[in-house]
């Protein structure tokens, strides 16, 4: 498992907002407990708000406010959102006003753990590399409010899904989608920033029992 996946995969797991043993992290991701404690700090340092210690376990808070303001995700991915197309817009006076803006902001989240908070972002994964998902962020918010299925590749997978896209998720500077792959007949979490190639198809879905959000949060416990 790569360690950018592994990462994810942990933000993941901590989203629940239960305690974890490390002993159990490691043996879930197939790594040694000092890994996972590098992972916890790494986690730590680029913004994901992790609580808890060695020999105690570890969660993370759902909440992410910046004082005096209180932001929903939303508004906060908005504001991501639009650093993100400043900062990779080649306007080079603008790209260092939007770094210089990220930089004040991330320094005072309260999740921040004290250490030197990433400008843009999770820190093991560049923010160039996760802008690349934004240009498929318009067609999945419309296939979500139209009930249009999407046909998909992911990288480093050759071959098409064929999602229902349910949702959109932002954690710990990560976006995801929720949806119903109709491929697997299961539920996904994908990253948007993995997807290779995406084209709506023609037919839309209507909610049926067991592929609904509400079913995927019921199972997750969300």
């Amino acid at each position: 498992m790569k360690r950018a996946d592994r990462l994810y995969r942990l933000m993941t797991r901590l989203k629940d907002g239960h305690v974890h043993r490390a002993e159990d992290l490691a043996r879930e991701t197939g790594v040694s407990l000092r890994t996972i404690y590098r992972d916890m700090e790494v986690l730590a340092a680029s913004g994901v708000p992790v609580e808890g210690a060695r020999g105690e376990g570890y969660s993370a808070r759902a909440a992410i406010t910046l004082p005096p303001l209180n932001l929903t995700e939303g508004e906060l991915e908005a504001l991501h959102l639009g650093l993100a197309a400043v900062g990779a817009s080649g306007m080079e006076d603008m790209a260092a006003a939007a770094r210089a803006l990220s930089a004040k902001i991330e320094a005072v989240l309260p999740e921040d753990s004290g250490m030197a908070a990433e400008r843009f972002g999770f820190a093991t994964y560049p923010f160039a590399e996760a802008a690349e998902g934004f240009r498929h962020m318009p067609a999945i918010r419309r296939a979500i409010r139209a009930r249009q299925k999407l046909r998909l590749t992911l990288s480093g997978e050759e071959a098409e899904r064929t999602v229902r896209p349910l949702h959109v998720d932002y954690w710990g500077r990560v976006w995801t989608c929720i949806g119903w792959d109709e491929t697997a007949g299961d539920f996904a979490s994908f990253r948007i920033d993995r997807v290779a190639a995406l084209r709506p198809l023609p037919g839309l879905f209507v909610d049926e029992p067991g592929k609904r959000l509400s079913d995927y949060r019921a199972r997750s416990g969300d």
